[in-house]
């Protein structure tokens, strides 16, 4: 079966620990897609919904730290991006729980549209002021550290 979002090298924004979170994110929208294809239960849609939710605000948080650290000049601009964004699948995620939406292809357009869009927009803008003020594009090792700890509640 096709995956809903692909990853490929245009998505990647050259930093490794972002490429690898971003890549969790593609992946659990993956689940979620393959999940509606293969009608799965309501328990194991919430959970993986859940999971999107939780992983997204994390990643959010890494990405405005980076902001931070460096003093990101659209710091404010991309805080609100991610608020805005957090804001709605929260919203989304209530919706489902209390039966009022169900997860369907309209949802899963979205939520590709989301992730390519903000990843091709809003985070590739960041790259070459992180890269200029010092940041490393990759620390040797296999999974970011902040897929080793997901992986290892999740699994």
């Amino acid at each position: 079966m096709k995956n809903l979002v692909e990853w490929s090298e245009e998505l990647s924004v050259g930093i490794e620990e972002i490429d690898e979170q971003h890549k969790i994110i593609v992946g659990l929208v993956n689940r979620l897609y393959e999940g509606i294809i293969h009608q799965s239960d309501t328990v194991l849609i919430q959970s993986i919904l859940d999971e999107l939710v939780q992983y997204t605000i994390i990643h959010f948080a890494v990405e405005e730290s980076l902001m931070r650290i460096f003093d990101y000049p659209y710091y404010e601009e991309h805080k609100h991006a991610h608020q805005e964004l957090t804001k709605h699948v929260i919203d989304l995620q209530k919706k489902f729980r209390l039966g009022k939406v169900s997860i369907n292809m309209e949802l899963l357009s979205f939520l590709r549209k989301w992730v390519t869009t903000h990843i091709l927009g809003d985070d590739k803008k960041y790259t070459p002021y992180f890269l200029e003020k010092g940041l490393k594009t990759s620390w040797n090792k296999r999974t970011s550290w902040m897929g080793k700890i997901w992986q290892s509640v999740h699994q």
